[in-house]
This record gives C-alpha cells, sequence and structure tokens, in this order.
C-alpha cells in the first residue's frame, strides 16, 4: 500500500509520523527510525542516507547503506536525510522470476544475506546493462534520470526517476541503457525467496 508520509502537528508539537511506504513485505519511514530499538514487528532494517547524517559516531553520505539484523538495536541517525526500510518478519512468498540471470556488469553489492541484498545501482549516461532478472525489491532512487528499459515479453518504456522517490516493484527480466544526461544511481533492496 503506497501512503503519503502522515505527519500530525499540534501546537508545534509532532504527535504521528506515518511511513512512506509500507505493504506486506517493508515498512519504509523518512527522517524517523521507528524500527531503531528491535521490537516486535521489526525484523531486518537498512538506513539509507539521502544527505549527510550522523550515524552512531560515522558520518554517512548519500548512498550510504547501513545493515542491521532482526533483534539488533541502533541509536536513531541524526539529521533528517535518510530512510529506514524495515523487513517484515512474517512477510508472504516472495516472487521471483522462473530463472535468475546475474548482469556481467553489475555495480556493487553492499549487502548479500539469506532473505535479501542490497545493490548499488550506478549506470552512467549511454551506457547499457545486460539482460538479468530481479526478485520483487524495493527502490530509492538518489537521482533523477532516464533509462529505456527493454522488458522480456513487454514493449520497450522510457522511466523517468524522480529524486529521493521510493517505490516497490515486481520481479522482472530486462535489458537497460541509460538515455538521459546524468547517472542512474539507485539503492535497491532485493528480496530474497
Amino acid at each position: 500500500m503506497w501512503r503519503p508520509d502522515i505527519t500530525i502537528i499540534i501546537g508545534g508539537l509532532l504527535l504521528v509520523q506515518g511511513p512512506v511506504l509500507e505493504n506486506d513485505y517493508v515498512t519504509v519511514h523518512r527522517n524517523a527510525a521507528p524500527c531503531a530499538s528491535a521490537g516486535a514487528g521489526c525484523g531486518d532494517r537498512v538506513i539509507v542516507a539521502l544527505g549527510a547524517v550522523d550515524f552512531e559516531g560515522t558520518r554517512m553520505e548519500r548512498g550510504d547503506v547501513r545493515v542491521f539484523d532482526a533483534g539488533e538495536s541502533y541509536a536513531e541517525p541524526d539529521g533528517e536525510d535518510f530512510v529506514e526500510v524495515a523487513l517484515k518478519v512474517d512477510r508472504p512468498p516472495v516472487r521471483t522470476t522462473a530463472r535468475t540471470i546475474v548482469p556481467a556488469n553489475y555495480n556493487v553489492i553492499h549487502h548479500e544475506g539469506e532473505r535479501f541484498r542490497v545493490i548499488e545501482g550506478r549506470l552512467r549516461p549511454g551506457d547499457a546493462r545486460d539482460r538479468h532478472t530481479h526478485n520483487q525489491r524495493l527502490i530509492i532512487y538518489l537521482n533523477a534520470a532516464r533509462l529505456r528499459q527493454f522488458p522480456d515479453g513487454e514493449p520497450e518504456r522510457l522511466t523517468e526517476f524522480i529524486t529521493d522517490d521510493i517505490r516497490f516493484s515486481e520481479p522482472t527480466t530486462h535489458s537497460m541503457v541509460n538515455v538521459g544526461d546524468v547517472p542512474v544511481r539507485n539503492i535497491v533492496i532485493e528480496l530474497k525467496p
């Protein structure tokens, strides 16, 4: 379920800030970390910096990622440019493609675990990514960019990324080329079955 930020302020006091995205698999909060103290319903978590953030004695810059196992607590980041992605413990089965194809020119893998992987996607203007597959995944777009995608069995499509947009995507097999003037840069949290 897509949900906007829900913020209620009465007399200058912040009462509620809801998730920017929530479905059966993940809950995503922006500039809040309600799962920092590991508790019921908070599984593995990923903190993604959208700007400079002080976090547990280190400085995170845009695109930096920290991963926490279920049951592991952390201090809430100091700053207002981050997202907390909480993977749900009792999620339904993850939808995948019929077979897995890893492209030869993949980017940085920040985390490879049993339940998910965190990938930083980068693609310079004019560069292409070979045909590959994705399971269901959460994508955090770090910059505005234009990508022409060639999904199997579907017409090609032009995708315009919006800076700091967060989306949950279904499984796909596709190839792509960056047709914009700036590099594509995103963080992908891909679920595993």
